[in-house]
Formats: C-alpha cells, sequence, structure tokens
C-alpha cells in the first residue's frame, strides 16, 4: 500500500483542491463543498468530516461525514456521503481503508452509528453496513438503499 489517508482537518492545505476532486466526481456544485470543508475546518464539530486518501501527493479516494445527504429523512444522521476511488485504484482497498476509517474517527467523535444511502448493492456489506431501509432521494425517480454501521463501546462493529 502506498497510499495513506488523511482527515481534512490534519492537512487544510487542502481543502480547495480536495473540494475541486470531489465535485469533478460528482458534480455537486463546488462551492457546496467549499462550504462544507470551511465548516470542517473551523466549527470544530463531529459534522461534517472529509477524508481522503492520498498516493504520491495525489487524491485517489475519499469521502465525506455530512448531516444528510439529499434525503427526507432527516433522522437518519449523519450520512456518509461522497464515495468515489480513482477507477485505476480500484479493488486496491482504498474504499474499504476509508470506510473502516471513518467509522473509527466518529467513534473516537462520540457518534456510534452512520448512515449511507447508495445504489449498489453487495459492497458495503463487506465493510460491517447492513441494509437499513429505502429512502426516496431528493430529485431522484427511484428510491436508493440506506445503509447503518454501528459502532460498539469498544470502536468494533456491533452484531
Amino acid at each position: 500500500m502506498n497510499w495513506n489517508i488523511i482527515r481534512l482537518t490534519d492537512k487544510p492545505e487542502i481543502k480547495d483542491r480536495a473540494a475541486e476532486w470531489f465535485h469533478e466526481k460528482w458534480g455537486i456544485p463546488l462551492e457546496a463543498y467549499q462550504e462544507s470543508m470551511e465548516t470542517c475546518l473551523t466549527k470544530k464539530q463531529p459534522v461534517p468530516q472529509w477524508y481522503m486518501a492520498m498516493e504520491d501527493g495525489n487524491i485517489i479516494g475519499g469521502l465525506g461525514v455530512i448531516e444528510n445527504d439529499f434525503h427526507p429523512r432527516k433522522e437518519l444522521t449523519p450520512n456518509v456521503c461522497a464515495v468515489y476511488t480513482e477507477e485505476g485504484k480500484r479493488g486496491c482497498g482504498v474504499a474499504g481503508a476509508l470506510l473502516n476509517y471513518v467509522c473509527a474517527d466518529m467513534k473516537e467523535r462520540g457518534i456510534a452509528q452512520l448512515y449511507l444511502l447508495t445504489d449498489h448493492t453487495s459492497f458495503y456489506e463487506r465493510y460491517g453496513w447492513e441494509f437499513y431501509c429505502m429512502v426516496q432521494g431528493d430529485g431522484e425517480s427511484e428510491p436508493s438503499r440506506m445503509y447503518i454501521h454501528r459502532m460498539d463501546e469498544g470502536g468494533r462493529q456491533a452484531l
């Protein structure tokens, strides 16, 4: 493994580059990422948070934790969002490492469960996520799968 995971709070100087990277991958307005990342850096709250997998100074994967990932179920919070791995790095464990890292980091910040909205099936189960329910995403024609990840007191996945 020639890459490592960093928290934006540990390397704030990459904020603009990270916001641009996520914007390019997901098409969400650049300003939305910039605002969330600025809040992450200035508010010192558990949410929002942003994480990147870096290799040779380049972002090869990333994800965020936000209050709500564009769905009406406001009680299902916080949400892991914008999970992405560069195509050439898929199958190398980047996404799994990011998911495990964020769960442990959120547990340290006092958050014992996370939610994730996705159209993927079977991917997230590999990393301890459980299907929770179907949720209609904002502006989506079909409902998506909502997953939950629960952590026990020791920081491990709760069974």
